[in-house]
């Protein structure tokens, strides 16, 4: 098979698309032909190292976590699905080394979800990691019906999922953003306050919150600590908000399937901000570092 894969750390000028093996698929697991796999920014942190302290890494390494395809092949114990299925799924495994940015991937079953049926495979490809991010996060916090959640970041990957969710929870939302993505939160569901200096007045002006969710770092949780208790405090960037309010998605076909749901209800929509094709992933990584993406980056194969 064609992936894109690196001999060692490194970074987006030492991605290479190269032949590699097609993998084997173990019990409990189905082999997918790869449509399209989504870029974040941990696919670039990993590969730079900025995990080797938390995850094994093995060589050569294929990243990508985000899939979405076709199952091709079944193997031993693995009936959740059958070839020719469409699915989605966060195939992160116990060890990484064969990722998605890949003609085939492997995957567990409790990895993967059916594809939504309102979504083409790039948008799908987009949903796993940051959708699941997003379900997460507003889980943590317990947000219900009714109350009020503060969104930092709200018009980015994780950010955007995380306003639709709450919105379908029937949740009212407060979401910073640039002022330049206002009017794209509007369309969202969110009421948008610009960030920066002086957000904390600003958010005063707005009225009581009951939840905020982090997905920037900076100062996003101390400001939400002037608003919210910090048991309903939760962050992907700030470990400093303490175990049950710090959040590291599991792979979960079940949550999957829940946003597959909302997604063919007509709540839940992907924005793609641009798709590459695979040899171009290079070009995809340095986007995505540019930090200024609006919803998501897609490969696709």
């Amino acid at each position: 098979m064609k992936a894109i894969a690196l001999q060692e750390y490194g970074s987006a000028d030492d991605l290479r698309l190269a032949e590699l093996p097609d993998p084997k698929v173990g019990p409990g697991e189905v082999l997918v032909r790869v449509k399209a796999a989504g870029v974040n920014p941990v696919d670039w942190k990993l590969a730079a190292g900025g995990l080797d302290g938390l995850m094994e890494v093995r060589f050569p390494l294929v990243p990508g976590w985000d899939v979405a395809g076709v199952v091709e092949k079944v193997g031993f114990d693995s009936g959740e699905f059958s070839v020719g299925d469409e699915v989605f799924g966060y195939v992160r495994k116990d060890w990484v080394q064969q990722g998605a940015y890949a003609e085939l991937v492997t995957a567990n079953v409790r990895m993967l979800a059916k594809k939504p049926r309102s979504l083409d495979f790039a948008q799908a490809a987009g949903v796993p990691l940051a959708g699941q991010t997003a379900y997460r996060s507003l889980k943590r916090v317990g947000l219900r019906a009714g109350e009020t959640v503060l969104i930092h970041a709200a018009a980015g990957g994780v950010g955007s999922f995380g306003t639709q969710i709450a919105v379908a929870l029937g949740a009212r939302v407060i979401g910073t953003a640039s002022e330049r993505n206002h009017d794209y939160l509007r369309e969202l569901g969110a009421e948008p306050v610009t960030y920066g200096e002086g957000l904390a007045d600003r958010l005063r002006e707005l009225g009581p919150i009951d939840a905020a969710v982090d997905f920037v770092g900076g100062d996003a949780v101390e400001v939400s600590r002037e608003f919210v208790s910090p048991d309903r405090i939760a962050s992907i960037a700030n470990p400093e908000v303490g175990a049950h309010g710090y959040v590291w998605v599991r792979p979960d076909g079940a949550e999957l399937a829940e946003l597959a749901s909302l997604a063919d209800e007509g709540k839940l929509t992907v924005h793609v901000e641009r798709t590459f094709p695979l040899a171009e992933a290079a070009d995809a990584w340095r986007l995505s570092r540019q930090g200024r993406t609006r919803g998501k980056i897609v490969l696709t194969v």
